[in-house]
């Protein structure tokens, strides 16, 4: 590879990183969250520390916190409250919460921890794909590099 074809490549990189690091800058920080609202979990990978009112528990909402910075909001649905067709006219959570860059929905045949009923976890994100394949346990960060 030549010293141009590095560096360009090298540029690339820095450029994207600095895209990322502006992206993840104009997040709100966790002050901004519903007063009761801890820390639930340690990091997830793409998602990060989830936090909750534990009132609010199972359902929602559930906060993606990553370094201090709000990422995303989560809500559970349960595959019998779909099937029933139940309506959820106002999610809660939503105040304070900058704008939505992307939202994906994932079915759970058998739940997960937490919740163990079929269900749909919905994803509000604020972040684009690629500032949340940066997201790792600090211990899969370390390996990397």
């Amino acid at each position: 590879m030549s010293i141009w074809t590095r560096a360009a490549a090298l540029a690339m990189v820095a450029a994207a990183t600095g895209a990322h690091a502006d992206e993840f800058s104009r997040l709100p920080d966790t002050t901004i969250l519903p007063q009761g609202t801890v820390k639930v979990s340690g990091v997830i990978p793409r998602m990060g520390e989830h936090w909750a009112n534990p009132k609010d528990l199972p359902l929602g909402p559930i906060y993606c916190v990553h370094k201090g910075k709000v990422v995303c909001i989560e809500y559970m649905i349960s595959q019998a409250d779909f099937k029933a067709g139940k309506s959820w006219r106002e999610l809660t959570g939503l105040k304070n919460l900058p704008s939505i860059d992307h939202v994906n929905m994932g079915f759970e045949p058998k739940g997960h921890e937490g919740y163990e009923v079929p269900h749909y976890d919905m994803h509000i994100y604020f972040v684009s794909p690629a500032v949340l394949d940066t997201i790792k346990p600090e211990q899969e960060s370390a390996k990397a590099q």
